[in-house]
């Protein structure tokens, strides 16, 4: 007998709990279906313990950074504070009861289990049904996406989730691909003591993102010990011993005693039958229009609708897709000036477009270059304040389209980058604002200049 409901929201990851939880609370009779924790990647493997880590070698790095500024300094690196930090703080043990309880407060009704769409409005959990009379909202996020390096299975790896849980550090550790989870993450353990070794097949770091930050990336890692290797192709992975071995198409190798692989993530969507309603389980990602619907009484929302794969992005989008389903006015999906950030030190913050993108998008374009060192802020900053401002402005409509900030603070800056992009504030006006002094703002104000020079 199937059990009738409003809606099934299957994954409660940021987006599927958010969506769930409103429903809830406007009323609605509302299923929430989890396999594994509620509230998904980012409090227990991403965003939230990550950043525990980053904080604790951004510290130690400061640390290291008094002499010459402000005295002498020794300094100790501990990983044991920043593992039980995250166990007892961040992720309760990987235990997701108050997550669940924050739910059912709202007057949803949690399932644990394995949600698989099973016809038009049907939703089974393990062997139980339940009928959705307004919708079902897909919500079942990504997963590492492992090469297929020969090899690699049976040598075993990590993912980002082993990282996070380690408890104690390996001497030393490669890390495939050079994507923001993996330099992130390369950076925390290398600080604090791990010899790390970055490996990435394309020309230069953070391939998504505009070169110069790639580059100046590897300059920094390489300053702090991080060996990089871009352009390498991994033939092979083998365990020799206590060491894992990457051999490249060139005949060089790489060994350390632990491999995390960082080349992208997945969307979970192989065994939730979408075919039984007609999409493609075998799809990179759900197709979705404006509002998020992936078909009749369908919704998709977060990292399987493939736009950004951040929880922003996935909250954002939340929104959407539970005014959608109760019939509130909203505004349509606009993701012109989607921001990210990556949290290395220097920060490399983004919104919009790169370059690239734009070129490829066929926009007549022109490009500001704006420097963070020659800012006084980079300047009173002293070390570790390389960096950059780029601006890509689409040269017909006199707008920016992109913009990218690294620095100490990129992210800082990143707010000011969006603003502009989505309201399409003219660059003649930018150019002609008062920028605050001495900050970050000034390598703006430099970039617009460049700009115009063009």
């Amino acid at each position: 007998m199937s059990e009738s409901v409003d809606v099934v929201v299957i994954g409660m990851g940021p987006g599927g709990e958010e969506v769930a939880g409103s429903l809830a609370e406007a009323g609605l009779k509302v299923v929430g279906v989890e396999s594994q924790l509620v509230g998904g990647e980012c409090p227990y493997w991403g965003c939230v313990p990550t950043k525990m880590m980053i904080r604790g070698a951004d510290l130690l790095a400061e640390g290291r950074r008094i002499p010459g500024m402000a005295g002498t300094s020794t300094v100790q690196p501990e990983w044991a504070p920043i593992a039980k930090r995250i166990r007892d703080q961040a992720t309760d043990d990987w235990d997701d009861r108050v997550a669940v309880e924050r739910f059912e407060k709202k007057g949803g009704q949690f399932v644990r289990g394995l949600g698989r769409v099973s016809g038009r409005g049907l939703v089974d959990v393990d062997g139980r049904e339940f009928r959705a009379g307004r919708g079902i909202v897909i919500s079942t996020g990504t997963a590492a996406a492992i090469p297929p390096i020969p090899g690699l299975q049976e040598t075993g790896y990590w993912t980002n989730r082993d990282a996070v849980k380690v408890e104690h550090l390996p001497a030393s550790l490669a890390v495939l691909g050079g994507g923001a989870i993996g330099l992130e993450l390369a950076q925390v353990f290398a600080r604090f003591g791990v010899k790390v070794t970055v490996v990435e097949l394309f020309d230069h770091l953070l391939f998504l993102e505009e070169p110069e930050a790639g580059e100046k990336i590897s300059k920094v890692f390489a300053a702090e010990g991080i060996d990089v290797r871009v352009g390498a192709e991994t033939e092979s992975v083998e365990r020799r011993g206590d060491q894992t071995v990457l051999r490249f198409q060139d005949g060089s190798e790489v060994s350390a005693e632990r491999l995390l692989v960082a080349t992208g993530r997945r969307a979970n969507l192989g065994d939730i039958g979408l075919d039984s309603i007609g999409l493609d389980p075998a799809a990179r990602f759900v197709g979705v229009d404006d509002n998020l619907r992936a078909g009749d009484g369908v919704w998709a929302v977060g990292d399987v609708t493939g736009k950004g794969l951040f929880t922003h992005v996935a909250m954002y989008q939340a929104a959407i897709v539970a005014a959608d389903i109760l019939g509130r006015k909203h505004p349509a999906a606009d993701y012109r000036s989607l921001p990210r950030v990556t949290f290395t030190d220097p920060e490399v913050g983004a919104a919009g477009l790169t370059e690239k993108q734009a070129r490829e998008a066929g926009i007549n374009l022109r490009t500001g270059i704006g420097s963070v060192p020659g800012s006084a802020r980079g300047w009173i900053h002293g070390p570790g304040n390389e960096g950059f401002h780029k601006l890509v402005e689409d040269a017909d409509r006199g707008v920016l389209v992109g913009g990218t900030s690294m620095g100490p603070r990129g992210g800082e800056v990143m707010a000011f980058l969006q603003l502009a992009i989505h309201e399409e504030i003219p660059t003649e006006r930018l150019r002609h604002m008062i920028y605050a002094y001495p900050t970050f703002y000034r390598g703006i104000e430099d970039a617009l200049k460049d700009l115009a020079a063009r």
